[in-house]
């Protein structure tokens, strides 16, 4: 008997034979052809997601003086970034000199990255610092804030209104630096400046 007759009396059996070749053939060139497998260097333990409610952060400057706080209902920290995501949070910034009141704040949202020097402020954001010696109190009023807090620095492309006292600046877009209680706004400029009691 030869092969071919055998082959063709035995048709399911000699196909089942030529698929098990052609997948056995097929499987050793993808593993010949295959890329090679990359080399994992992480060292130590996932760092993994986690959410906390009702909290307090504490970010400390480089010397080790208190630089903000966020107290907030919720906070999220996701794989990949280790940045957080923070929801409708309270927020101090530490003023640096001696004898001049912190900024409080809140915003809708909040997002800050993985080393704590940089923050977004998302949505309606509010900011006041209390009156001292004979500086009136400041409150300010406007959205998508990017900061430093680290750094007391601030800045927005969006629309600010700021009121000291009796006077008022609205304009869009600004820059800050609450240290030399520096404000700058960049375009649509209007404020009123009455003149100061004697």
């Amino acid at each position: 008997m030869s092969i071919g007759v055998f082959m063709r009396d035995r048709a399911t059996t000699s196909a089942v034979i030529v698929l098990a070749v052609v997948l056995g053939a097929s499987t050793l060139l993808w593993y010949w052809l295959a890329p090679a497998p990359k080399v994992n260097d992480f060292v130590g333990p996932p760092r993994s997601a986690y959410t906390l409610t009702t909290f307090t952060l504490d970010s400390y400057d480089e010397t080790g003086k208190p630089a903000y706080r966020l107290v907030a209902p919720r906070l999220e920290q996701r794989d990949g970034d280790d940045s957080i995501y923070i929801n409708a949070p309270d927020y101090v910034l530490h003023s640096a000199e001696p004898g001049i009141p912190d900024w409080t704040g809140k915003s809708d949202y909040a997002w800050v990255n993985k080393p704590g020097t940089l923050m977004k402020l998302q949505g309606k954001v509010e900011m006041h610092r209390p009156a001292f010696t004979d500086t009136d109190a400041a409150d300010m009023y406007t959205s998508e804030v990017t900061a430093w807090p680290k750094e007391n620095r601030m800045e927005t492309a969006e629309a600010v209104r700021a009121v000291q006292g009796p006077s008022t600046m609205t304009g869009i877009g600004m820059r800050a630096n609450l240290d030399f209680k520096h404000l700058e706004v960049f375009n649509d400029f209007h404020g009123t400046f009455p003149p100061r009691k004697k």
